[in-house]
């Protein structure tokens, strides 16, 4: 299969190691540049992903200003770029200094022409893989559900019965942790259905006072209590046509639970200190993050009005649950916040990965996007580390078993989930990431019953 040709800029004063490193590179497209303006000018004429820079450029050729000047004009003009930094022997200090400015990764001489061809080559991959997922993360939504990032099975399955769900009348009730998105699932059922031109009305019963609830919900008549100047429509009249979104409906006081099971039976209201009977034709959705059946067992939610609310019940997994989501997410927030902010070109050290992949989310997608959001704002360098997202002091969770064979198989599973997502489901390419065979991959499969998306 045809491929678009590599390209790779060489940032190289030396002729005898310009000449090497293009024969190294035979399989790119190289461009050569012997100082700081020429290198410039390759990166605006031919935009090359991956660039190998030394540092000891003219007219610093014993020093590294210069190379380090050329490094921060690259990561100003081009910041998607993976630099690889070819230091002096063992010169560490400088190395450490150029992946902290945003270096991509570092390579010591004498030249290794195989390693360095590794580097280059898991660097092209890596800038591939990002540019795949910034053009998925700004492509404009074919469905509502477009919206839900995700590469896990238990939030592909939500989706799957979101869609099943939306063109019926039932009344769905979302159940989930706070953060995890359950207006967002809500909002999707509404888009998805035949009501969608109709308005979408929601209300948070944890956020209104008890007193005022009720008025809020089935409005009131004119003089019906002090204030009332005038006849005002509820939140479930004004949604007539569309949908009602009860949010946080486990918090609704029990005399208040009496009057919306009635609607929900007749589906006709009375405002606050009227006696007219009100049609109103309108798809409920209902959503809490409390344990409803142990709310009934303490008799403080009404039995009769959980099975009116839950003729369809979906349930959405935590963040620390949904397998490679964390890591999904954070990319597509780092990139849409930054353009927001005007801090564009961000990028995720390697510790912020790890951090961010081990961390258990207890604020789910809330937290997630919450803590990208104050780091890109705080960040002093265009990259963002784990102390950025104050997840530093964070360790994995021990891990709940000391069996090895049900600890590697679980980390295999993880590593193959990862791999899966992060190539949008391609079984070879996947396998390549993984450095395995494309027969070993689909055992692999086979073994921990994966089906690649």
């Amino acid at each position: 299969m045809d491929t678009p040709t590599r390209k790779l800029l060489v940032v190289e004063d030396d002729p005898g190691l310009q000449t090497q490193l293009r024969w190294c590179f035979e399989n790119y497209e190289v461009v050569i540049a012997g100082d700081r303006k020429a290198a410039l000018e390759g990166i605006k004429q031919y935009e090359t992903p991956v660039i190998t820079l030394d540092l000891g450029l003219p007219p610093d050729a014993d020093g590294t200003s210069e190379g380090f000047s050329l490094l921060e004009d690259i990561l100003l003009q081009a910041p998607h770029t993976k630099v690889i930094v070819v230091t002096g022997n063992n010169d560490r200090e400088h190395a450490t200094k150029s992946v902290a400015m945003g270096a991509y990764d570092f390579f010591y001489k004498p030249i290794d022409a195989d390693m360095l061809e590794l580097i280059v080559n898991r660097a092209y991959r890596v800038y591939e893989l990002e540019e795949e997922n910034r053009r998925l993360s700004t492509r404009q939504p074919e469905s509502p559900l477009e919206g839900v990032i995700s590469g896990s099975d238990s939030m592909l399955q939500v989706c799957h019965t979101v869609e099943k769900v939306a063109p019926t009348d039932a009344t769905v009730l979302v159940l989930g942790e706070s953060g995890t998105g359950k207006e967002l699932l809500a909002r999707a059922l509404h888009e998805l259905s035949a009501r969608k031109n109709g308005r979408f009305v929601a209300i948070n019963c944890a956020a209104i006072p008890e007193n005022l609830l009720e008025s809020e919900l089935f409005g009131y008549e004119k003089g019906a209590f002090t204030g009332a100047a005038k006849q005002t429509p509820g939140k479930i009249e004004t949604s007539s046509g569309g949908s009602l979104f009860l949010d946080e409906v486990g918090d609704m006081p029990l005399p208040l639970q009496a009057k919306l099971l009635r609607f929900l039976q007749e589906r006709v209201i009375e405002r606050v200190g009227g006696r007219k009977e009100i049609p109103v034709d309108v798809r409920v959705i209902c959503a809490t993050h409390k344990d409803l059946h142990e709310m009934i067992r303490q008799e403080a939610f009404r039995e009769d009005l959980y099975y009116r609310i839950s003729e369809v019940s979906i349930s959405i997994p935590a963040l620390k649950d949904r397998e490679g989501d964390a890591l999904l997410l954070a990319r597509v927030f780092l990139e849409r916040i930054s353009k927001q902010q005007g801090k564009k070109g961000h990028r995720f050290s390697k510790d912020a990965m790890v951090a961010i992949e081990t961390y258990a989310w207890p604020g789910n997608v809330r937290e997630l996007e919450n803590r990208v959001k104050r780091a890109v704002i705080m960040a002093e360098h265009k990259q963002i580390t784990a102390s950025d997202l104050e997840l530093g002091g964070n360790s994995p969770d021990e891990l709940a078993t000391f069996n090895l064979r049900e600890i590697r198989d679980r980390s295999d599973r993880q590593a193959i989930v990862r791999a899966l997502n992060h190539v949008g489901g391609k079984i070879s390419q996947a396998a390549e990431l993984l450095g395995v065979s494309r027969p070993t991959m689909y055992d692999l499969l086979r073994k921990f019953g994966l089906k690649p998306k």
